[in-house]
């Protein structure tokens, strides 16, 4: 009765504390059957294909315009897949498709699956903060990650596809676009993100392990690359749905 409200209904606005993304190249033909057919895999070389895993620490999650008091602060854990899709005027989007996102608010949990198509689930999240490394650990999704962040000069992952950090950046995320599709409808839900004071730095990982990347069964995935940025704003517009043809 009430399923038009997941599809982002009002403009949203929050800020990033600190946004850590690790990204995954992973070799197309093992993620292409994850996507509906009106969406495709935003490539690099036609051969690789990119799963971002973005840990951000969010703050003031509100209605946008609304006082920064009547926002939520939560710790989210995001997997997407970055995609391309055309839209019905012919352009050409890049965008993020949401596989799964956790949260450590269980009142996250319920707005994030009362307004939006993005999967939430409640877990448990620590936090570790040290002078130059933070630690990232769940138990329950199974998650243990350690990044360093200062002293720079750091080295791209080895096996990584990028030849440069320059060449990374371009799948570091956010991208402007992200995509819900309605199978039953045959339509697609587009939010449009607008960001602000945006320099991702790359960090260096230590330790990374997602338990929902080992439940995907990927042979031939490999981290690709790692940024992060601190203190930004950020908000998404209502989400638009247009017809499929």
């Amino acid at each position: 009765m009430f399923s038009f409200l997941k599809n982002h209904p009002f403009a949203v606005e929050a800020y990033f504390q600190r946004s850590t993304v690790l990204t995954f190249a992973i070799p197309k033909g093992e993620v292409e059957s994850m996507l509906p057919k009106e969406l495709s895999l935003d490539l690099f070389q036609d051969k690789w294909a990119f799963l971002a895993v973005a840990m951000v620490q969010t703050k003031s999650l509100r209605p946008r315009g609304f006082p920064e008091v009547l926002g939520k602060d939560f710790f989210l854990i995001g997997f997407r897949l970055f995609v391309k899709y055309v839209n019905n005027r012919g352009k050409r989007l890049r965008g993020l498709y949401i596989l799964k996102s956790e949260t450590d608010r269980w009142t996250m949990q319920l707005l994030g699956n009362t307004f939006t198509h993005y999967n939430y689930s409640t877990t448990d999240i620590q936090i570790s903060r040290f002078k130059n490394h933070d630690k990232i650990v769940s138990n329950k999704s199974d998650i243990n990650v350690e990044i360093v962040r200062e002293g720079g000069g750091f080295d791209l992952p080895d096996g990584s596809p990028f030849d440069s950090w320059k060449e990374a950046r371009r799948y570091s995320g956010p991208l402007p676009f992200t995509f819900s599709y309605d199978q039953k409808h045959k339509s697609m839900l587009i939010i449009e993100g607008v960001r602000s004071n945006w320099n991702p730095l790359p960090i260096s990982v230590q330790t990374h392990h997602f338990g929902l990347i080992n439940q995907l069964n990927l042979s031939g995935i490999r981290l690709s690359s790692a940024f992060e940025i601190e203190n930004t704003a950020y908000y998404w517009k209502k989400g638009i749905i247009e017809p499929c043809k």
